[in-house]
């Protein structure tokens, strides 16, 4: 049995120091893996208090359609009627969907077709303009919603257009491009947990996988970006280890159970 967070003396740097009785919802850390799956997307994930969804799309005649495969699509069951029209009239009764003001991120996975989805995509995100976060000749204007593309994700096309209602989740590897994507760009970057480690929750994790996801974690913090594992295990186990690593967004695909657990075992106070 593990005892103490072994590794919490050697991630110790990946913190900065709380301000005192400043209360975060740790909560605001999880992300809801594949949340068009859940019995109830959405208003589940919200009324859970996480801080940001995930939703495959495909381009299916003129519809971005939600769903992992492309047997599960179904017409109507698009990114707007599920997602962006839910979050606009939301946003409109409420203002802002998390506890802490910060932006509700919404990464969309585009499966196939990537530069045929974001033209689409980018004309639809045009109705929706007022709730969502704006890039603008790189400066940021934060709105209620961030959309970030994940996937097949026209980096190029993309990065090319001055106005953009959106930007891109990176891969580990534009931690060490040359030249560095900007933040704006780029604000996150994810990857396989299955790359850096075997570590499935149910033993200790080993020194030397211990500190590649620190020095990961920190080279993404240095460059002002969010770090997050996907294939990575679901468990309490992992996601008391993720939360102390000071991973930024830890993927669940339970998200009732988890946010359950993190607010009666990682109570934290304002980083």
């Amino acid at each position: 049995m593990r005892t103490a967070w072994l590794w919490l003396g050697l991630a110790a740097g990946c913190s900065s120091i709380p301000a005192p009785n400043m209360y975060v919802d740790p909560v605001l850390r999880l992300h809801g893996h594949n949340d068009y799956l859940q019995p109830v997307p959405l208003t589940r994930a919200l009324q859970f208090g996480l801080g940001s969804l995930e939703a495959d799309i495909y381009l299916v005649d003129g519809e971005l359609r939600v769903g992992h495969e492309r047997w599960q699509l179904r017409p109507g069951r698009t990114l707007q009627a599920m997602y962006l029209d839910p979050l606009r009239a939301l946003v409109k009764e409420h203002g802002a969907l998390r506890t802490d003001g910060q932006p509700l991120v919404l990464l969309v996975d585009i499966k196939a077709d990537g530069a045929a989805v974001y033209r689409q995509l980018r004309t639809v995100l045009e109705d929706y303009r007022d709730m969502l976060t704006q890039f603008v000749d790189g400066e940021v204007k934060s709105g209620a919603v961030t959309i970030l593309l994940s996937g097949d994700r026209p980096m190029k096309l993309v990065a090319a257009d001055a106005l953009r209602l959106c930007a891109l989740d990176g891969r580990f590897a534009d931690l060490d491009a040359n030249p560095l994507p900007p933040a704006h760009l780029v604000p996150w970057v994810s990857g396989s947990w299955r790359s850096i480690s075997d570590w499935t929750g149910s033993d200790e994790l080993m020194k030397d996988e211990l500190q590649r996801v620190i020095r990961l974690t920190r080279k993404a913090h240095r460059q002002g970006r969010a770090i997050r594992f996907w294939a990575a295990p679901d468990r309490k186990e992992a996601w008391a280890a993720f939360y102390d690593l000071d991973i930024d967004y830890i993927c669940t695909d339970q998200p009732k159970k988890a946010a359950a657990w993190l607010r009666e075992f990682r109570v934290t106070t304002l980083r």
